[in-house]
């Protein structure tokens, strides 16, 4: 602003990233024709300027439900809700790279997107199939966070609720359909342009959520339909007769990585030169009529026998075949009735990897009960995805070399995080994870208003955050439930831990301005703009929020530093500097700008009201082009 102070320090942005803002300077950045006065689009001259590749006709191919327009919305509402950390529900904190997020997913996701933005390699969900009243989503999208804070009984109900998808209901595919879409459109922002992304579904909803993927990832993005034998026992009670057997994992992304070739095949039992061999098949695919030049007799120009033409001839012409047998290629029978082969040489594969099946040979999800017992002594959890699952797909689009992220937004169980565990004991890789579950109580809620208890509330799990939560610590702490008969003990470079943070409100009383509609609500929120930091939240709670909010991960390094006898903290290597003493000093900014950071974010009431030292901040920080903002 023109007329700004030259004290006014510019304030730190509480909301997550505004997504329809970045995207209409995107399209301004490659369109600047179509700029208005006041910083909008002239869609007339937009296009004009895309000239025929404009389809304005009102019928065209694509999933609409009763809805979508509102999820639109709903996906470009900041939120302005904090993640507060929970350092005595978690492992190894101070150190661990991993996460455990107990929160509404929408909200989660949103604040993810400044500090997680394309830097995931690999998503797996496993969301509700919409069997009828299996999920719970919040009845009034566009107060997602108020519902969350009220299910979470952090303030009162007045009425609003999470609620279930009954197939009774009118929507019953539609309001699925809302509930996913926003997600994984959000979800896609995280990803890497090489990141992958796998959805678990069934029958009931696969093709609702192949065309839902296409419209969020293209269709270009589509890998494929991965199938896998879900059920041990057969299903006798289904009323067509039909035993659903099966389920789905549905792949979309830049590419996997394939199966990796079995060098066990490959031997060098006469010493070739060449290296090991294995022999490999010479049939040709053609009939004579389509490929006459394939079909011909072959002598053995050793022992003169020859060998009939196959009914689909050979796989090489004369030429190459003569090639062949010249380098000493081919495999001689002993009798004329056998079949020539070739030597295959290991070392003229162009890649280790081959095709991966679209057919899983992987556990069941009775496995994945098996391993819930053996970590808690009963099935406190219903048809938990199986480890094995998980862990064929991390190794499709995770190295073990590298420190790839792995987000799980319906984590459930706990699965993926006991998968990435487990196959990092076992290959020394160190793969993170990031998981993210609703506090749905385990108990059941009856259509009387009555609760029946399951397994896991009598044994003591509230929600099922606390199960997932629960699973990885004893994981950790029984390394040979991950690696099974191996019995392999981590390495001092594997991270064993994880951290906890809770959904909440901001540690910052918002600014409402919707709200200022008399003098009297004027005071109140002049009085919140004056001491807004709520009551009883700790100097943690907002140093984490204003490390994600300046765009950061949850998983920073922090470091306490004591500069001019006050408290600053050290954030990815000094990248951002966080002061929240209640008083600052001149000192104290000339030592913080002294260290050259790129950003400093100090609390707003330090100064005290002493436009002075401000107005030195400013301009200290400025000389060293240093970021200076207050919250």
């Amino acid at each position: 602003m023109a007329n700004q102070s030259k004290s006014d320090a510019e304030r730190l942005d509480l909301a997550s990233l505004d997504l329809s803002a970045e995207k209409r300077a995107d399209l301004l950045r490659l369109f600047p024709e179509a700029r208005t006065e006041v910083e909008k689009i002239d869609f007339e001259q937009l296009k004009r300027a895309l000239g025929e590749a404009v389809d304005s006709g009102k019928e065209r191919y694509g999933l609409v439900w009763p809805g979508k327009a509102d999820c639109f919305r709903t996906i470009q509402a900041p939120s302005v809700a904090t993640l507060r950390p929970a350092p005595e529900e978690s492992v190894n904190f101070d150190t661990t790279e991993n996460l455990i997020i107990e929160g509404d997913n929408l909200e989660v996701l949103k604040l993810l997107q400044k500090s997680y933005l394309g830097r995931v390699k690999m998503i797996y969900i496993d969301p509700p199939y919409n069997t009828g009243n299996d999920f719970i989503y919040p009845d009034n999208y566009s107060e997602s966070l108020q519902t969350y804070l009220q299910y979470t009984g952090q303030v009162d109900a007045e009425g609003r609720k999470f609620g279930t998808n009954t197939d009774a209901d009118g929507r019953f595919h539609s309001k699925w359909l809302n509930m996913m879409y926003p997600r994984l459109y959000l979800a896609r922002n995280l990803l890497r342009d090489d990141g992958v992304i796998f959805v678990s579904i069934n029958d009931d909803e696969l093709p609702s959520l192949r065309t839902l993927l296409n419209d969020v990832f293209g269709e270009e993005s589509f890998i494929g339909t991965l199938v896998w034998k879900s059920r041990h026992n057969v299903d006798s009670r289904n009323k067509t007769g039909l035993s659903s057997d099966h389920e789905y994992v549905l792949c979309y992304g830049a590419r996997i990585s394939g199966q990796q070739i079995d060098e066990g095949k490959y031997s060098n039992p006469d010493n070739d030169i060449r290296g090991p061999w294995m022999s490999d098949n010479m049939v040709g695919l053609a009939t004579r009529d389509q490929r006459p030049n394939l079909h011909y007799e072959l002598e053995n120009p050793e022992t003169h026998i020859v060998y009939a033409c196959p009914e689909k001839g050979w796989r090489y012409d004369r030429n190459t075949m003569a090639k062949k047998i010249r380098e000493k290629r081919v495999l001689w029978p002993s009798s004329p009735e056998g079949r020539p082969r070739h030597k295959k040489f290991l070392g003229e594969i162009r890649s280790q990897f081959t095709g991966f099946s679209s057919l899983l040979d992987v556990p069941n999800t009775a496995v994945g009960t098996q391993e819930i017992r053996a970590l808690f002594d009963e099935a406190i959890f219903d048809f938990p995805k199986p480890t094995g699952l998980i862990k064929t797909l991390v190794g499709q689009a995770m190295s073990s070399d590298t420190s790839d992220i792995c987000v799980d937004f319906f984590a459930g169980a706990g699965t993926t995080a006991h998968a990435i565990l487990d196959l990092n004991l076992e290959d020394g890789g160190n793969r993170k994870f990031v998981l993210v579950q609703l506090p749905e109580p385990t108990r059941v809620n009856r259509a009387d208003g009555s609760w029946e208890e399951t397994a896991a509330s009598r044994a003591g799990y509230n929600t099922i955050a606390e199960i997932t939560k629960e699973r990885v610590r004893r994981v950790i702490n029984k390394p040979e439930h991950d690696s099974g008969s191996l019995n392999l003990a981590p390495t001092e470079q594997q991270d064993r831990g994880f951290r906890v943070f809770k959904l909440g409100e901001s540690n910052f009383k918002v600014w409402d301005a919707d709200s200022v509609k008399s003098a009297d609500a004027l005071g109140k929120q002049l009085a919140l703009h004056i001491d807004h930091v709520r009551s009883g939240r700790s100097p943690s709670d907002i140093l984490y929020e204003i490390l994600l909010k300046s765009g950061f991960p949850l998983t920073a390094s922090v470091e306490e530093l004591t500069e001019a006898g006050k408290t600053v903290f050290s954030v990815a290597g000094g990248a951002l500097l966080i002061c929240l003493e209640r008083e600052l000093t001149l000192e104290l900014i000339r030592a913080m700008a002294e260290k050259k950071p790129e950003r400093v974010v100090c609390l707003d009431e330090g100064f005290a009201g002493n436009d002075q030292l401000k107005t030195n901040a400013v301009q200290t920080f400025k000389t060293k082009a240093v970021v200076f903002r207050t919250v």
